[in-house]
């Protein structure tokens, strides 16, 4: 295992911003890990890295302690933390070769072209950071946190501040590096996570809410939608689809005869409990089909306050 996260706990006096947390990340994985503010998302990646101790429990990096082996496991992890620092007034190229040399890379001068030409910074490499938009100082974090070709890859809020272009080159890059190399990342686009990460972990007030691999967490959850057409000469109305057996919730969509129908899962579909009280109601059904959970229902229910 690449990372092993072990009833993990972090106290800051008696709040607990972590409670006795697990999780294990293979090689080669995309995880992404997901929760709200303050769910403890920062404070973990925080301490897989070494920069802050946990208060309980153990974390394994490529089998080594990060507390008791904290520089062997940096030299392992490239991290690019939320609030990306960097050196605004160093130039591009400088930069990367200053951290080049702090990781004691090897032939220096070619990785720093390479990290340069990978991560899309040919323009840019000659002027000073500061003078970089935000989406071209994301691409300088991320270039710091593989120069030394690390085993880990941490990346917190990686496409912050990037345009719909540089959003679609950086996912393909992730991806590319995760063919190699273990990747955990934190981010609030859902649809980022659809489409780079294999596995979801999902954290809400220091504790693990969901682990799972992506389509199934959608695929598995609890709630299931079904969108159902009736013939306009059937008399259906929000009250009559609420004593539906299992429906929770009812909402019309912008057709008037189209009604949107959220129920608890069971273990029968749905749809076949829809489609029989309509047949004992005579109501004629034109259309009836399941709606795919996105990845963003399903982290709502699973983080919204109770």
């Amino acid at each position: 295992m690449s990372i092993e996260v072990s009833n993990l706990s972090k106290y800051y006096n008696e709040q607990a911003a972590l409670d006795g947390i697990s999780f294990k990340i293979a090689s080669g994985e995309i995880v992404g890990f997901l929760g709200p503010n303050g769910a403890g998302k920062s404070t973990t990646m925080k301490i897989i890295t070494s920069f802050i101790p946990s208060s309980e429990g153990q974390v394994l990096v490529c089998g080594l302690d990060v507390e008791k082996d904290s520089m062997e496991v940096r030299r392992k992890i490239g991290y690019l933390p939320e609030h990306n620092p960097l050196y605004l007034e160093m130039y591009v190229k400088e930069y990367l070769t200053f951290v080049g040399s702090i990781y004691k890379v090897k032939n220096l001068k070619s990785r720093v072209a390479e990290m340069i030409q990978l991560v899309g910074l040919e323009r840019e490499q000659h002027k000073k950071i500061g003078a970089l938009s935000k989406g071209y100082r994301q691409r300088v974090g991320l270039a710091q946190a593989i120069i030394h070709d690390p085993e880990v890859l941490i990346l917190d809020e990686p496409t912050n501040g990037l345009d719909p272009n540089q959003l679609v080159e950086i996912r393909q890059l992730i991806k590319k590096i995760g063919e190699t190399k273990t990747v955990m990342l934190s981010t609030h686009i859902m649809q980022e996570v659809e489409a780079i990460c294999d596995r979801v972990i999902i954290i809400n007030q220091g504790k693990i809410v969901a682990d799972d691999k992506t389509k199934e967490l959608q695929a598995n959850h609890k709630t299931q939608v079904v969108i159902v057409e009736f013939d306009e000469s059937s008399p259906v109305s929000k009250s009559e689809l609420s004593k539906i057996p299992g429906v929770n919730k009812v909402m019309t969509l912008e057709d008037k005869n189209t009604w949107l129908l959220e129920g608890t899962y069971a273990e029968e579909d749905l749809r076949k409990t829809v489609s029989r009280y309509a047949s004992k109601k005579d109501w004629l059904v034109i259309n009836l089909k399941t709606e795919e959970r996105t990845l963003e229902q399903v982290f709502k229910e699973l983080t919204k306050s109770k």
